[in-house]
């Protein structure tokens, strides 16, 4: 089995978003599993640094990093800064929002720039400062890369959230396309498409809607989701890249 394109157990691995929701479920995860977690945050520092403090008490490595990934000079800094932890082996692409919910004819150029700048620039321009370190064609070891998609990128997303269904139709594009062109390099890209998952950004009447329109009739756990991409990134997926992983309960 070729290694050299997974994340080893003391790999580090940057989560954007990686203090709330999911994020929080994954940095957590890979933290306990043994790689060093960057915990990537936007600008409330408080969750992001108590977790960074816990997996360090557990005995693991863990590092909060503020960066606004909407602004592609602070996704710079993020990576530089998690250079402080050692060579980067692994990323996940987590760090998104699902926008303001109303139609299509309400929505605003202003909101639309905001939705695709987090969703899908920051998710390929991270990518490119990863393949920069990671890549054998410069140089690096190989490594991972998982990207967080939705299920609404196939079934067109919920009444007022178009929008967001078409970034996530972007990063399942962009997943597929980015594993060809890197496979050679030792990088393997997946995707991650969760169902509706009782997050923060999930109203309470999801859960409600959960029990007529998901088969397991309930919303997922962001553990459940959180499992996934640590699978993604680990030696069990070796010969996996350019795949979407749906864990929707059937949806």
């Amino acid at each position: 089995m070729n290694s050299a394109n997974t994340p080893g157990s003391s790999g580090v691995v940057i989560v954007t978003g990686g203090s709330r929701g999911i994020g929080h479920a994954i940095s957590t995860l890979l933290g306990q599993q043994g790689h060093a977690v960057v915990i990537n945050y936007a600008s409330n520092a408080a969750p992001a640094e108590e977790l960074a403090h816990a997996l360090i008490a557990q005995g693991g490595r863990a590092l909060a990093v503020r960066a606004d990934i909407s602004k592609p000079e602070e996704i710079g800094t993020l990576f530089t800064r998690a250079a402080e932890l050692g060579p980067l082996a692994g990323l996940v692409n987590n760090a998104g929002i699902t926008g303001t919910k109303v139609r299509i004819d309400e929505q605003s150029a202003e909101m639309l720039d905001t939705l695709f700048n987090i969703n899908i620039r920051a998710t390929v321009l991270a990518a490119g400062e990863a393949v920069r370190r990671m890549s054998t064609r410069h140089g690096g070891s190989g490594g991972a890369i998982v990207n967080l998609s939705s299920v609404a990128a196939r079934l067109g997303g919920l009444p007022g959230l178009v929008p967001y269904a078409a970034t996530k139709a972007a990063v399942e594009a962009f997943t597929r396309g980015l594993a060809n062109e890197v496979a050679r390099e030792g990088i393997r890209v997946n995707a991650v498409a969760p169902g509706l998952t009782a997050t923060d950004m999930v109203p309470p009447e999801i859960e409600k809607l959960a029990e007529t329109v998901v088969p397991m009739g309930r919303v997922g756990h962001v553990d459940e989701i959180a499992q996934a991409v640590a699978f993604l990134l680990s030696p069990a997926s070796s010969y996996m890249t350019g795949s979407v992983m749906t864990v929707s309960g059937g949806r």
